[in-house]
């Protein structure tokens, strides 16, 4: 009899592993946190209507109203652009970026148009670039605080693609009513759309670092710090560049003069980010 409840208690067992064994087997590492489906189209568009309608005659955004009077404060502004239907991205983001930084920042940024979780925050350069972006400015002594951050257009194109010619002439007026009330020293381009607006034609890897005046401004071609992430041999280089801006802040007038921008230009090269 006991050697019998011997035999069954080895069987038993190993039915158990032989269940057990497979399960190990296939067992696979915890895969990355997944993204987020994308929105649904228009998820904002009537929200914004709304608030177009909220605001006098005169400064609603609509593609009805092509002359709008901006508002001459960036918190105002920044409301105006949250309820922009000038063009169509407004039917197809989860929410405008208008950007954000201090009223006089003394350094200003221009990426191309909001990505993925910007378009979900409402912040520009958020993720694994905004958090780049952060170390560099650490490296010249200042915060993401100090500094205004931006993009060409103020919403997020359908799957990241390019801004379309319409769409950048739709946004360009909330861009330069921000330079227009920051009055910033030196703006930093980081997309080919914003340094064709002063260097049409040009590529950055050419001029990356080199900045020129144009009046009071001091524009400087970057590349996005996104572009380091997908090349590393790009990150001392964006580091260099960076460790320049200090001096252009306080030595404005011993930069060279630039040639009279023309925003009819087509966009110079840059690699693609996302």
């Amino acid at each position: 009899m006991a050697e019998k409840k011997k035999n069954r208690a080895r069987a038993s067992g190993a039915k158990k592993t032989s269940k057990q064994s497979p399960r190990a087997s296939t067992t696979k590492p915890r895969a990355g946190r997944a993204k987020p489906p994308e929105p649904t189209p228009g998820i904002d568009y009537a929200a914004s209507r709304r608030r177009a309608r909220k605001l006098p005659a005169e400064k609603r955004p609509m593609m009805n109203n092509p002359e709008v009077e901006l508002a001459n404060n960036l918190p105002e502004l920044a409301e105006q652009i949250k309820a922009c239907t000038r063009c169509r991205l407004s039917e197809t983001r989860s929410q405008s970026v208008p950007g954000e930084g201090p009223p006089k920042a003394e350094i200003m940024f221009i990426g191309e148009a909001p990505g993925f979780y910007e378009d979900q925050q409402g912040r520009p350069f958020v993720g694994a670039s905004g958090n780049f972006l952060n170390e560099l400015l650490k490296q010249i002594g200042l915060e993401r605080k100090d500094v205004f951050i931006t993009n060409v257009v103020k919403s997020r194109p359908p799957q990241n693609r390019d801004p379309l010619p319409d769409e950048i002439e739709a946004c360009r007026l909330w861009l330069d009513q921000q330079i227009k009330l920051i009055k910033p020293k030196v703006i930093v381009t980081i997309s080919r759309y914003a340094m064709a607006r002063w260097f049409p034609n040009e590529k950055v890897s050419k001029i990356h670092g080199s900045a020129r005046r144009f009046g009071d401004l001091v524009v400087v071609p970057m590349y996005h710090p996104a572009a380091a992430l997908h090349q590393q041999s790009l990150r001392r280089v964006i580091e260099e560049d960076f460790k320049k801006l200090p001096d252009y802040i306080k030595h404005p007038p011993k930069v060279p003069s630039g040639s009279a921008p023309d925003s009819k230009e087509p966009p110079g090269e840059q690699m693609k980010m996302f």
